[in-house]
């Protein structure tokens, strides 16, 4: 499968490919799928299985959404990066991929109105730039395995929005920390903003 590369010559999907500093043995990454391998939060050993599985020497995955912070869940079984137990597990997910030669990055998320009171602390209203709840025909999944709707969020205020600004730059440090090189930032309408 051949098509044309930035430097005007064919390029194919299996070919070498240097990436800033990182020298990839093709051009094939992992993209980021929600995998629901952590226990509060906690990446399992499944989870780095998992990772390891897709492993290849030079090869580039992105993980999965990973919570910023304990307001930012709105699924069953995601990963966190946001306190000191998850930066230890994430670890052990990193030397399993790194063990097969490749890199990886962490896709930082915060699901915004996408939420539940259910996965908030203390049962608070999930938050959001608005008070409107996602639209009635979509059903968020609960921690039992049913469906329901999704509540009205609680739009932030202006003086809160330093603070997700700031669980995100936490969330990359410790990202760092775990020893994942890069991040990136999943964001979409209908989540956060």
């Amino acid at each position: 499968m051949e098509e044309a590369s930035s430097q005007g010559g064919p390029t194919t999907l299996f070919s070498p490919y240097k990436m800033g500093k990182f020298n990839l043995s093709h051009r094939v990454v992992l993209a980021p799928m929600t995998r629901c391998r952590a226990l509060n939060g906690v990446p399992q050993p499944a989870l780095a299985e998992y990772y390891s599985q897709r492993s290849t020497v030079g090869g580039f995955l992105i993980s999965e959404g990973t919570i910023i912070s304990d307001t930012g869940a709105g699924f069953p079984h995601v990963p966190g990066i946001y306190n000191d137990e998850q930066v230890e597990a994430w670890k052990k997910v990193v030397d399993a991929v790194h063990a097969k030669g490749a890199i990886i990055f962490c896709q930082l998320w915060h699901v915004g109105r996408s939420s539940h009171e259910v996965y908030q602390p203390r049962g608070g209203a999930p938050i959001s730039s608005t008070n409107n709840p996602i639209s009635k025909r979509w059903r968020i999944l609960l921690p039992d395995g049913s469906h329901g709707p999704y509540p009205k969020p609680r739009a932030l205020e202006i003086h809160e929005i330093p603070q997700v600004v700031e669980q995100y730059r936490q969330a990359a440090l410790n990202a760092v920390r775990a020893g994942l090189l890069l991040t990136t930032l999943k964001s979409e309408e209908r989540i956060l903003f």
